[in-house]
Parts: C-alpha cells; structure tokens; sequence
C-alpha cells in the first residue's frame, strides 16, 4: 500500500484551494484507488436492484448510499472520475434503454455534490439533509429532467415533459425517507472508516448523527423548499417551453391537421381544400389543462404544387421551419395567423384568435 503522507485537515467549506489540492492527492494514494474500485464494483452490482414506477422512473436507495459512502472517503477529483466507469459499467451490464454519454453528466455531478459535502467535513444531520435537498433538487430533478428531455428527443423521438411531474414527485416524496436512511447509515460507517483511516474526522462522534427537533424541523423546512421549487419550476417550464418541438412526424400531422378542422370551423375565409396550417409553437399550462397554439394559416397554390417534390398531405404534417420553406419556394402563401387555446381532455376551443 502507498506510504503516501497527507494531511488530516477538515475543511467547513470546499471553495479554498487547500481542499482541492488534497482531493487532487487522493489519486496518488494506492488504498483510496483500492477502494474506489470497491465502491464502482458495488455501485454497479446495486443498479440491478431497484423498484421500477414507469419507464426510466425507478426508487433505487441503496446505490445512493454507496455513492454517498465512497464520496465522503477519497473526494470529489476521485469521486467525479469512479462516477464515469461505474456509469459505463452500469450501462453495460444492466442496460435500460440505448446508451445515451450525456447521462454520465449527471452520475458525476451527484458523486461530486456528496464529495462536496462529506469529504474531509465533520458530518452532522443538517449537513446530510442539506446533501440530499441538493441531490434531489439540484441533480435529480433540474439536471436529470434536462438530460432525459434531451434522451428522449434525440434517441426516442419524443417528449419526456409528462414524466416531469412524477420524476419531481418521486424524488420529493423521498427526500425525507432518504435523508433520515442516510444519517443513520453514516452513522454506523463513520466510527469503521475513521477506524480503517480512510476518514479524517478524529472524534468519529455519532451524537452529531443524533436527530433532534431543530433537526426535524430543518428536513420538513427543506421539503416545503423543494415542493415551492418544483412547483415554480414546472409553471415557468411549461409557460415559457414549446412543446411542439418535441412532435414526432405523426403528432405533427395530427395536431396540424387538427388545428386545420378549428380554422375552418371558426372562418370559411379560405379555400379549406387548399388550406394548410402549421403549428409553430405550443405552451401547455401546467395544471391548468389547456394548451395556447400559435398557428401559421397557408393556402397553397394548386398550379404550384402539380411540379413539386411533395404532395399536400406531406406538407400537412410539416414543421414551423419547412413550412416557410415551402411557402418560399412559392407553393404556398401564409395568408395569416392564428392563437388557438383548446381544452386538454374535451378539445373543445376555449378561444380563437384570428391575426397576422
């Protein structure tokens, strides 16, 4: 084993120089790389075993604690570097869905968070809730959210925002479970690791792992937190996201052609043989249970289209940007605009706005 000397410094904070140069060192210490490799093999094994809700929504606690353990012992440098093989691995042996590299953002950035927080730190009660308020809020929910959306576009083709809601309600309703599971495991491991040397804190105290009523007070104050959070977060996603960009080939036509129905209910200005509309953007307000379209109105020029690469039901279910195309190639005129609000379970139309 290395023979390597480091200092038994805690830090209160990891934003100093000092902190970082000593989990930099890390890497040069033989046992910590022992144990790292331990904590990936672990991690890996522990995927496996999770309760599934829905697709890509599992309750997993045990890897968490893992990460949590190994984080606490050799640091955020090692901790960011073992999230990258264990994810690798994980993904290899216990595949859900296509391999997606971005993903691996997300592992990392908790490995480091929990780094952030235990290594090299005394652990308290408050500092474990604050640890898992921030993985929840911060990793969980905002970045994972972020990542699938990105996954489902790219990979599958098509929106990840209805799994928004239950992701954030998951890891709300868990927080608390997790927080109190994770102290008390600390608990146990803290007095073994200082034990082992593989922790700094000398006085391996369990009673700073001891809930009391402040403590209590502080889980149930984060958990409003995150709820007001979350809650904020998905009105402004939802208000301030198109979700047409996420449409796949056969949505589009759909919604395109249905809103093609709603103008011609609404106006018989056009022609509705040669009418084409577009949906160019859609916000659908959360909780509130209707969407607001904007819509392009085209009519096509018969003439035009008899020499054209496509037909119009193919035009029918084009996007925003192929639809000017189209128009500029000059088979077809925007004679106007539309604002479309409809009713998310009837489709009825609450309201029609008809502009430039």
């Amino acid at each position: 084993m290395s023979k390597l000397q480091k200092p038994a410094t805690l830090y209160k904070t990891p934003f100093c120089k000092a902190y970082w140069r000593d989990a930099a060192m890390e890497l040069k210490d033989t046992k910590m790389l022992v144990v790292a490799a331990l904590m990936i093999a672990l991690r890996v094994a522990l995927k496996g075993l999770y309760i599934p809700l829905a697709p890509n929504l599992n309750i997993n606690i045990a890897a968490p604690f893992i990460n949590a353990l190994g984080a606490m012992i050799f640091g955020p440098v090692v901790a960011g570097l073992a999230a990258c093989v264990s994810d690798t691995l994980g993904c290899i042996l216990f595949p859900q869905g296509v391999y997606f590299f971005p993903c691996m953002f997300v592992e990392v950035a908790g490995s480091m968070l929990f780094a952030m927080f235990f290594y090299r730190a005394k652990i308290t009660v408050t500092r474990v809730i604050l640890a898992r308020f921030s993985m929840d809020l911060f990793v969980n929910i905002i970045l994972n959210s972020l990542v699938m959306c990105w996954y489902y576009q790219v990979i599958m083709g098509k929106s990840y925002v209805a799994m928004i809601l239950p992701a954030a309600i998951k890891n709300l309703c868990m927080f608390p479970i997790e927080a109190f599971l994770l102290t008390l495991f600390l608990a146990i491991m803290i007095p073994v690791t200082f034990k082992l040397k593989l922790t700094y804190d000398s006085s391996a105290d369990k009673s700073s792992l001891k809930f009391n009523a402040k403590q209590f007070c502080l889980l149930l104050a984060m958990f409003a937190v995150g709820v007001a959070c979350v809650v904020g977060y998905l009105f402004y996603h939802y208000d301030h996201n198109s979700v047409s960009g996420s449409y796949t080939a056969e949505e589009r036509y759909d919604i395109n052609t249905e809103m093609t129905d709603v103008v011609k209910a609404q106006t018989d200005d056009w022609d509705e043989d040669t009418m084409v509309t577009t949906v160019e953007s859609a916000y659908k307000k959360f909780m509130k249970g209707y969407t607001t379209y904007n819509v392009a109105v085209y009519v096509v020029d018969d003439a035009a289209l008899e020499g054209y690469d496509k037909d119009l039901e193919t035009i029918r279910g084009m996007s925003k940007s192929k639809a000017k195309k189209v128009a500029d190639d000059g088979v077809m005129t925007r004679v106007s605009g539309a604002v479309i609000v409809l009713d998310d379970k009837t489709g009825e139309v609450l309201s029609f706005t008809l502009g430039n």
